[in-house]
C-alpha cells in the first residue's frame, strides 16, 4: 500500500502534534510547564516531558530461540487449515521460555483466532499472508473485550494477546481478515445489540452478564492487545479488517512502528489506544474508513469504572488517509477514563473529513488535557481542526466533559471548508487553546469558535490573510 504524498512543500511539511489529557477533571491539571500566553518557552517545556516519555519506552526482547510453523505441520495452502500448528508452535515457544516463531512466505489459511502468548514473537516472512475465515463460529469461544469503549464477551479478536507480557507481531508479512466477505454487512444488523451493550454499561451489568456473540451483529476486531505488558508491533500490513484494525487496550509500554494499514470500509479504525500508558506509534502508513489513529479510554460510565486513562504516548512520522469518513487524528469519543500528556510530529494527512479531532459528548465525562501538536500537514479536509463536545450519542447531557490545555504548532492545511471549529458549552467551556504559527491555504467558511475560556492565536493565517483580523489602532 502507498499513501500519495499530498502537494505540500517540504517546508510546509508538518513535522508535530502534541495531544495530551487527563483521566478525570479532578487530576492534577499539569505534570509539566502549562502552555499560557507565554508562547514558545512553554511549549519547549511540555515537550521535554515527551523525552522523557520516550525513554522509558523499551521494545521487548526475547530468547534467541527461533522455531518455524513448518515445524509443526503447517502447510501454506488454501485447503488445509494450518491454524493448528500455529497455536502448537506459539504454545511450545512460551513453554520452553520464549523466542520467535516464524511464518514463512505463502498463502496460511487459518479457520480461527491467532492467541499470542508471554515472551513469544510471531514474525511473518516477505512474502507471508495470512488469510483469516468468513465463518463467525470459527472465533468462538466468546472472549473478554472491549466494543466501542464497553466491556463484554463476545466473538475473539483475529489476532488476540490477553493479559501477556513481553509478545510482538512483526515482519513484514500481510494479515488479510476478508472482512468485506462477511463482517461488513453485520453493521447494519447491530443496533439492537449495540444499545443492549450500552445500556449494560451505563446500568453497572455485570462484565460477566455481558454475553453476545451469535445473533448480536458485533463485529469482531482484527488484531488486539488486552491487559497486556511490553508490546511490539512492527512491520506488518493490514489489509480488509473485520472492525476496528490494531487495537491495543490497558497496555503499559507499547510501540507500534512501521505498521501499514489498508482497510477502507466504515469502522475501520487503524490503530485505537485505549486506556493505555507510555506507548510510541511511528513511522506508519494508515489509509482507513474511519478515524486512522484513536485515543480512547472508555465509554460513559464503563469508563469511569475502569478509571485508566490513555497518558504519556507519543505520535512521529506517521502518513495517514481517511478517503471516505472519520478522522485522521481523533481523541475520543469514547474517553470516559480520561486522556492526557499525548506527544506528536512530523504526521501528514492526505484526505479526511476531519484531521484533528477532539471529540466527547455531554454524556461521557472525563477530560482531555496536555494536547501539544507540531508540524502537522493536511492536504485536504471538511474541518482542520475541531473541537466537540456535542458528539453522538446524547443521553440528556448530565455529564459534560473538560477539554483543556492545547499547544498547536506549525500547522498547515492546503484546503478545508471549516479551518478551525472549538465551540463547548456554557456549562463546560473549552479551555486554553494555543495556536502558533498555522496556515490554511484555502478555506471555503470562516473558523468557529464559542464558549472557550483563553483562546490564543499567534501567526495564524487563513486565505493569505492574518487571524484573527488586527485592529487597525485608534
Amino acid at each position: 500500500m502507498h499513501l500519495p504524498h499530498p502537494t505540500l512543500s517540504r517546508r510546509r511539511f508538518l513535522t508535530g502534534m502534541t495531544l495530551a489529557a487527563t483521566a478525570t477533571a479532578t487530576r492534577p491539571r499539569r505534570s509539566y510547564a502549562a502552555s499560557s500566553p507565554g508562547g514558545d518557552s512553554a511549549s519547549a517545556d511540555a515537550w521535554h516531558h515527551a523525552e522523557t516519555i520516550l525513554a522509558r519506552i523499551r521494545v521487548p526482547s526475547f530468547p534467541l530461540r527461533r522455531s518455524s510453523v513448518r515445524d509443526f505441520g503447517a502447510r501454506a495452502s488454501a485447503d488445509v487449515d494450518a491454524r493448528p500448528a500455529f497455536l502448537e508452535a506459539i504454545n511450545s515457544c512460551n513453554a520452553m521460555g520464549g523466542g520467535t516463531v516464524t511464518v514463512p512466505a505463502g498463502d496460511w489459511r487459518l479457520d480461527g483466532p491467532i492467541m499470542l502468548k508471554s515472551n513469544v514473537r510471531l514474525h511473518l516472512e516477505e512474502g507471508a499472508r495470512l488469510h483469516f475465515s468468513t465463518h463467525a463460529d470459527h472465533y468462538l469461544p466468546l472472549v473478554l473485550t472491549r466494543w466501542e469503549g464497553t466491556e463484554l464477551f463476545n466473538y475473539s479478536p483475529f489476532i488476540f494477546a490477553y493479559q501477556c507480557t513481553n509478545v510482538a507481531l512483526t515482519g513484514p508479512g500481510v494479515i488479510d481478515g476478508h472482512g468485506t466477505t462477511t463482517f461488513a454487512a453485520w453493521r447494519d444488523r447491530q443496533k439492537p445489540a449495540q444499545r443492549r451493550l450500552r445500556d449494560m454499561g451505563g446500568l453497572g451489568t455485570a462484565v460477566h452478564e455481558r454475553i453476545f456473540g451469535p445473533d448480536q451483529w458485533l463485529r469482531p476486531s482484527f488484531v488486539q492487545f488486552f491487559g497486556c505488558t511490553n508490546v511490539l508491533i512492527e512491520g506488518v500490513t493490514h489489509v480488509d479488517s473485520p472492525f476496528w484494525c490494531l487495537h491495543t487496550i490497558a497496555c503499559h509500554n507499547v510501540t507500534v512502528r512501521r505498521v501499514r494499514v489498508d482497510s477502507i470500509r466504515i469502522n475501520n479504525d487503524g490503530v485505537d489506544i485505549e486506556s493505555c500508558s507510555d506507548v510510541l506509534i511511528e513511522d506508519c502508513e494508515l489509509r482507513c474508513g474511519d478515524d486512522c489513529i484513536a485515543l480512547k479510554s472508555g465509554r460513559d460510565q464503563d469508563g469511569w469504572r475502569l478509571g485508566r486513562p490513555t497518558e504519556n504516548v507519543v505520535l512521529r512520522r506517521i502518513r495517514m488517509e481517511a478517503p471516505t469518513t472519520g478522522s485522521g487524528l481523533a481523541i475520543g469519543s469514547e474517553m470516559s477514563g480520561g486522556v492526557r500528556a499525548i506527544f506528536g510530529e512530523d504526521i501528514q494527512i492526505g484526505r479526511a473529513p476531519v484531521a484533528l479531532n477532539i471529540k466527547g459528548n455531554l454524556d461521557r465525562g472525563g477530560c482531555v488535557e496536555q494536547v501539544h501538536l507540531r508540524r502537522f500537514a493536511v492536504e485536504k479536509a471538511d474541518t482542520f481542526i475541531l473541537f466537540t463536545t456535542a458528539y453522538q450519542g446524547y443521553r440528556g447531557g448530565q455529564h459534560p466533559p473538560v477539554f483543556r490545555d492545547f499547544d498547536i504548532e506549525e500547522a498547515s492545511c492546503r484546503a478545508a471548508v471549516v479551518p478551525i471549529h472549538a465551540v463547548g458549552v456554557p456549562d463546560a467551556p473549552l479551555q486554553d487553546i494555543h495556536l502558533r504559527r498555522v496556515a490554511v491555504e484555502h478555506a471555503e467558511q470562516p473558523p468557529r469558535i464559542d464558549q472557550v475560556s483563553g483562546f490564543h492565536a499567534d501567526d495564524v493565517v487563513i486565505n493569505g490573510t492574518p487571524w484573527p483580523t488586527p485592529v487597525a489602532p485608534g
